[in-house]
């Protein structure tokens, strides 16, 4: 049977050692999932225990970006939850509408799909050409995806059924061209959003933005980090801005919860009230 305290020390030992080699800081993120992410990954690679596993990522830089990607989420669709979406479409964009420019923030952008969705929902509203969308992510290989958006073929079933489901206008088809086995997001999508490297444990302040969207990446923070980050959000909201976090994530028992008013519970969207004089 394994020793837990020696589990543990080893794991905290294993994120220290990321954190001075390469900078990433895992060390208050989920304990519980990140055992998990770096045991899978210790059996997957045919090591014996966490230790020789701080040796390999020390000294072989191949061997920690395959970690990196084990402990950054990636788990994201284009119009995941449609009904998010749906009420993004019919209230939020609807509120922000005679703003003369709008910044909107993807926070924990992965392969970009969200991003991308954003961008079609504000071109339908014909609000795209001015508005600025910011997709951030700590993860530079899957902001080379992103960056590149092209998706398994495959997958554009799914993501047309949620197109409709959130409020669709178009043909969603329009929005790609297939190519063999990919589907390549048209480039007029691509023209209003900067993908850029953002580490939301580490990195300062984003702007003044009118909407950020960040949702199911708190759920893998601890209380701390998790307060941290809701103050960084807080921080770089417009007065009146939208902030969208994912469906188990809530501000209410945050440090942060007197700043915002929670707008649609269902979805978890907070708008950030005015300040009082």
């Amino acid at each position: 049977m394994e020793d837990l305290d020696n589990l543990n020390i080893e794991t905290r030992l294993l994120l220290e050692a990321i954190f001075q080699k390469y900078g990433y800081d895992f060390r208050d993120y989920s304990w519980a999932a990140i055992k998990r992410r770096i045991r899978h990954r210790c059996r997957a690679s045919g090591l014996s225990n966490i230790s020789e596993m701080q040796h390999k990522i020390l000294y072989q830089t191949d061997f920690f970006e395959k970690i990196l990607l084990d402990l950054t989420i990636n788990v994201t669709e284009m119009f995941r939850d449609p009904h998010f979406y749906r009420v993004l479409r019919q209230n939020v964009i609807r509120e922000l509408k005679d703003e003369p420019f709008l910044k909107v923030w993807h926070a924990g952008c992965s392969t970009g799909e969200e991003a991308y969705s954003m961008a079609i929902l504000l071109k339908e509203e014909g609000l795209y050409d001015k508005t600025q969308i910011y997709a951030t992510d700590v993860n530079e290989s899957v902001l080379q995806e992103a960056k590149e958006g092209i998706f398994p073929l495959q997958r554009m079933k799914l993501f047309t059924r949620n197109y409709l489901q959130a409020g669709g206008k178009e043909s969603f088809s329009d929005y790609y061209t297939a190519s063999y086995e990919s589907a390549i997001v048209d480039k007029s999508l691509r023209n209003r959003i900067v993908f850029a490297n953002h580490n939301l444990v580490t990195d300062g302040v984003f702007g003044e933005m009118h909407i950020i969207i960040c949702r199911n990446v708190l759920i893998y923070f601890n209380k701390k980090l998790r307060n941290r980050v809701l103050g960084l959000f807080t921080d770089s909201l417009a007065d009146k801005g939208f902030l969208c976090l994912g469906t188990k994530e809530s501000i209410l028992f945050s440090g942060y919860a007197n700043r915002f008013t929670e707008s649609f519970p269902v979805e978890k969207i907070y708008r950030k009230n005015e300040p009082v004089n």
